[in-house]
């Protein structure tokens, strides 16, 4: 046994539907390791059982494992926002989505969140970024005006491969976007933070002041 067999022995279950879903993932979507998987999803479920949003928003879908997980955790009466800009994965993420016990609180967007977002009204209690990394900066300043003082923001793939303690390329704009926006939240004293190295590296952000 693996430790990280060891690890998902020794955790809440993802149940049938989230694991039929990761099987879909890697049959019928390119980069299917994208998602987020049983132990991520876990602990995107409990994050958002203990912060209790009302309104949660995800800038990624990509299958809608991650989604669903949240969904999971979230109060009866929240509802959930998901944005994601790759239009072919529509229909494998409407069928999922909608076979899902929380298809009435979830609400899917296709589109470019960067346009779509500043046109919603409201604060956002919980967000989660799982999108390019090269825009990793401008998802966090779209985002921080728009939190609740004690909303939470998570980011994925903050190490990025541990590419992230090294002089990337010119033309890597994804690891310069992770580099970048690293370092913008370690600066910001509105923010308390922390990474976890979980998978490929996950920042939990705690909003505690705003612009």
């Amino acid at each position: 046994m693996t430790l990280d067999q060891y690890i998902l022995s020794h955790i809440d279950p993802e149940g049938d539907y989230l694991h039929a879903l990761w099987r879909d993932t890697q049959l019928r979507l390119s980069y299917g390791q994208m998602a987020s998987g049983h132990l991520q999803g876990r602990v995107l479920k409990m994050l958002v059982e203990m912060a209790k949003p009302l309104k949660v928003l995800e800038l990624g879908t990509f299958s809608g494992y991650s989604t669903l997980c949240m969904a999971e955790g979230m109060p009866p009466d929240a509802e959930l926002h998901t944005f994601e800009v790759f239009d072919e994965n529509e229909d494998f993420l409407r069928q999922w989505i909608g076979g899902s016990p929380y298809r009435d609180r979830i609400h899917l967007h296709i589109g470019d969140a960067l346009q779509l977002v500043p046109k919603m009204d409201g604060q956002w209690d919980f967000a989660y970024i799982d999108a390019d990394k090269r825009e990793y900066v401008a998802y966090y300043e779209m985002l921080l005006p728009r939190m609740r003082p004690g909303g939470y923001i998570v980011a994925d793939n903050t190490l990025w491969y541990g590419r992230v303690i090294e002089e990337p390329r010119e033309s890597d704009l994804q690891t310069r976007g992770v580099q970048a926006f690293n370092e913008l939240v370690a600066a910001d004293t509105r923010v308390e933070k922390v990474i976890l190295p979980l998978r490929d590296g996950l920042t939990v952000i705690r909003i505690v002041g705003n612009q």
